[in-house]
């Protein structure tokens, strides 16, 4: 083989080398993209819940009776028109009312005996949290991404008068849930959805957040 075949054949070889390398590094380039957007999609999110729960609590603190909410007869000024059909930001179109079914029973439709059943996540029985929907609409975030937040309230799960839509029973005895609200707040953006359950009081001093924290998805 002439010296010149050899040098084509080490030619083609380097081409293969650096064209591997350079593919490898857009590969590499494309994934760090999106692991950083997806990053940034879900702290984006996560804040938009935050922001839903800041939102619904001043209305929750005006209310002069935690029933009204729990009966669905009073629901935050934070709402986007009657609850309905809504576009999300990923594209995909779902009901609120069946939001809150999937949150109640993991069903389209609930029925008494699937609200009471007990499972692992709604061990309660007659005293599991019936969840309905107190506010909803688009939340602005600071990277301009489309954000939509669902926030719904339900008896605390500490009560024991077997009345998840009355607040605090306390005809038969002490109730420690009076006065007590659980709040879940789903937050959806493009590609993420982030949940937020709080613990609410009210009491001499006011109304306050008791406890909060992020649940895993």
């Amino acid at each position: 083989m002439s010296d010149r075949g050899v040098a084509l054949i080490l030619v083609l070889l380097v081409m293969m080398t650096l064209s591997a390398l350079a593919m490898s590094l857009a590969l590499l380039v494309s994934t760090e993209s999106r692991v950083a957007a997806n990053y940034r999609d879900g702290i984006e999110t996560m804040y938009a819940a935050e922001a839903a729960l800041e939102r619904v609590l001043p209305d929750l603190a005006a209310e002069s009776d935690f029933t009204r909410v729990l009966t669905g007869a009073s629901v935050s000024s934070f709402i986007d028109g009657p609850a309905g059909l809504r576009r999300l930001p990923d594209g995909t179109f779902t009901g609120l009312p069946a939001l809150t079914s999937m949150l109640n029973c993991e069903r389209a439709v609930c029925s008494d005996v699937s609200l009471d059943q007990v499972r692992e996540e709604r061990p309660w029985g007659q005293n599991n949290p019936r969840w309905q929907l107190y506010g909803y609409g688009s939340v602005a975030s600071p990277g301009d991404s489309r954000l939509y937040a669902v926030v719904w309230v339900a008896d605390d799960p500490s009560e024991n008068d077997g009345q998840p839509l009355v607040d605090g029973d306390d005809t038969a005895g002490q109730n420690p849930g009076r006065g007590r609200l659980s709040v879940i707040a789903h937050a959806y953006g493009p590609a993420t959805r982030r949940v937020l359950a709080a613990t609410i009081a009210r009491d001499e001093h006011g109304t306050r957040v008791l406890s909060w924290r992020f649940e895993n998805q």
